[in-house]
């Protein structure tokens, strides 16, 4: 008991650093793929792959089929994926963090198979799959 009385900040400190690495993840929500996952999807469905990052983000570097819809802007064009609602659809971003909210978004306007691609285009591109520019 002593011992905690006297490391009482450091206690404290340690529980409230542990608390701010956890709030990511927590935070994270929808439905989220493995890259071999995602892959699978692509290869085998009629999947269509939605990237929510910046137009300046998409020219650097993007996946093959992926048509550029920035999160921004998400609400506003929703009715260009309107035919796509009962399809996979896989969401990309660069980490995976904006493709979650993308998801969610997208699951409250009725898409009924939408994910997030885990990690983003910077997991993809670590691991040497292609990219068009």
């Amino acid at each position: 008991m002593k011992f905690i009385i006297d490391n009482i900040f450091l206690i404290a400190l340690v529980l409230v650093s542990g608390g701010a690495l956890l709030i990511p993840s927590l935070q994270r929500r929808g439905a989220k793929v493995s890259l071999l996952q995602a892959t699978q999807l692509m290869n085998q469905n009629k999947s269509n792959v939605i990237d929510v990052r910046d137009i300046a983000e998409f020219e650097v570097g993007h996946i093959k089929s992926a048509k550029n819809i920035p999160l921004n802007d998400l609400s506003n064009r929703m009715t260009e994926l309107e035919k796509q609602k009962a399809n996979p659809v896989i969401v990309v971003c660069a980490s995976g963090t904006r493709s979650a909210t993308a998801v969610a978004m997208l699951t409250r306007a009725g898409f009924t198979q939408v994910v997030s691609m885990d990690g983003g285009m910077s997991a993809w591109q670590a691991q040497g799959l292609p990219v068009v520019k």
